[in-house]
């Protein structure tokens, strides 16, 4: 018998592995392993979306007369590795076979087990492309990679030429909710997993977050994953590219998809989504700003992360350009923060499972970077809190793109901002203890002083980048007497960093 490994962001039904029904010859396995439940701090509405997923997706390959054999937490399978040895070696299986894995921990702990990796079938790139595209560069430009892919594919394109003749609408997608606005119902679903909830304290695994397991919100097979897809594109696509930014107080969806954990399941593939949403530009139905805003995430970036990823590992998931080395505060597990902005994306995260790119990379990430946080803790709690998060599209997100860990292979310059930026995209300063305009003294937001004491922090590995000058230059005009008290705050915002 051939076992067949289906791991937990395989979900993907099309695969050719399942044009033929082979049960006397070919058995599927999908495990629930406690290493992949328990390398990260994962939020418990994770754990039930993927589980939660992998059991139906089991019962679709049962119903389509496949043989499938299920192991649960219950039969508490410490390690993926050593289960797939001891069933060779009780004559269960003869020979493994698998789909390529996106994680480097599981590709590595594979290879010597699995005797034959096959594609997952899914990613428009294979793992090298972008390895090759930048070959000689000391930087990757997602810009050159995302054209590359544009003129590849043909999306968004008139012969050799974009569409609207530009490459880049994001200078028009950039504008700040407009106040009493209320964007469309988001399609969430119902599923009813407490039994699964129970399962999973049962065998003693931890709980973080709100399960969510009465009225379990979020797709668990293609097909719900298709009505999101189709929401998503008649009802909120047309204001996706404007408001994408934006930060709004108890409105944490926006005119965001919500497609990232079917899509980083497999449940969907990249290229439907890009045409669906390239087919509502042509028909009228959406602006080319947000449709290109939309597409630029998906063709461009979350192909560059992955490219990125396999170029860089296994070196990349250690560096630490800056050598931060302070523990996150534990206010990033409860939300319990007088920082508005700051709560407000933690506890959407807490009950959600999810917070868009701009509170990842604008609000927790670049005060985790001012804070001087450890990467390695950085790369825990994003790892663990998100429902979409996996190690290949996390870890470049994180450690490159918000905290400069890398020292600049993937974003030009650190994302840090004082707390002007978070005004302009956000409606939560009015309802913060703490007063935006106020740079010094108890009452002025943390992020003021910290932005500035991080660049004086990190003047010799910063002042040479050309993005950055003009920095150096306002912190050169201020006087001593400014100086100081800036940097006063932050050592006192570092020294009560708990009591923020």
């Amino acid at each position: 018998m051939i076992g067949r490994l289906i791991l937990g962001d395989q979900l993907n039904p099309h695969h050719s592995w399942f044009s033929q029904v082979e049960p006397d010859k070919v058995c599927y396995y999908l495990v629930e392993a406690f290493e992949e439940l328990t390398y990260a701090p994962h939020h418990r509405q994770k754990m039930l979306g993927f589980l939660g997923a992998m059991r139906a997706f089991a019962d679709h390959l049962r119903a389509q007369g496949h043989s499938v054999r299920y192991r649960s937490v219950k039969d508490r399978i410490q390690d993926l590795p050593a289960f797939l040895q001891s069933e060779k070696n009780a004559g269960h299986v003869t020979a493994w076979e698998a789909q390529e894995p996106d994680e480097y921990r599981l590709d590595q702990a594979l290879r010597s087990i699995v005797d034959r990796m096959v594609s997952s079938e899914h990613f428009l790139t294979e793992r090298p492309d972008v390895a090759t595209h930048f070959t000689g560069k000391k930087t990757y430009l997602m810009e050159s990679f995302y054209r590359m892919m544009r003129k590849k594919t043909g999306i968004l394109m008139e012969g050799d030429q974009p569409v609207g003749g530009q490459w880049n609408y994001d200078a028009d997608n950039r504008q700040a909710w407009p106040k009493g606005h209320q964007a469309p119902p988001i399609p969430f679903f119902s599923h009813d997993l407490r039994d699964l909830d129970r399962e999973l304290d049962e065998v003693g695994l931890p709980r973080w977050g709100d399960s969510r397991a009465a009225a379990f919100p979020w797709p668990l097979n293609r097909e719900e994953a298709l009505q999101v897809l189709d929401a998503f594109v008649a009802d909120r696509l047309v204001h996706f590219g404007a408001y994408q930014d934006a930060l709004v107080d108890h409105a944490p969806f926006l005119y965001h998809s919500l497609l990232s954990f079917a899509l980083n399941t497999k449940m969907l593939q990249p290229l439907e989504v890009i045409q669906a949403a390239e087919d509502a530009y042509r028909r009228g139905q959406a602006p080319l700003n947000s449709v290109e805003g939309f597409i630029r995430q998906i063709l461009g970036w979350r192909e560059f992360v992955r490219g990125i990823y396999w170029a860089e590992m296994p070196e990349y998931g250690h560096l630490n350009f800056f050598q931060h080395e302070k523990p996150l505060p534990s206010w990033f597990y409860t939300g319990q923060t007088s920082m508005r902005c700051v709560a407000q994306a933690i506890q959407q995260s807490l009950s959600n499972a999810y917070a868009h790119h701009i509170q990842r990379l604008m609000v927790t990430g670049n005060l985790a970077l001012l804070l001087g946080s450890h990467p390695n803790e950085i790369d825990q709690w994003y790892l663990g809190i998100y429902i979409d998060a996996l190690e290949w599209v996390e870890q470049p997100n994180t450690r490159g793109m918000s905290q400069y860990a890398d020292g600049g292979k993937l974003g030009s310059k650190p994302y840090v901002s004082s707390g002007a930026y978070l005004h302009k995209m956000s409606n939560h300063c009015a309802s913060c203890r703490y007063k935006v305009r106020e740079k010094t003294g108890p009452d002025a937001c943390p992020f003021n002083a910290l932005y500035w004491d991080f660049h004086d922090r990190h003047r010799d590995k910063l002042e040479k980048n050309p993005r950055i000058g003009m920095v150096y230059r306002t912190w050169d005009r201020m006087g001593t007497a400014q100086q100081t008290a800036l940097l006063e705050r932050a050592h006192w915002i570092h020294e009560n960093v708990e009591d923020l």
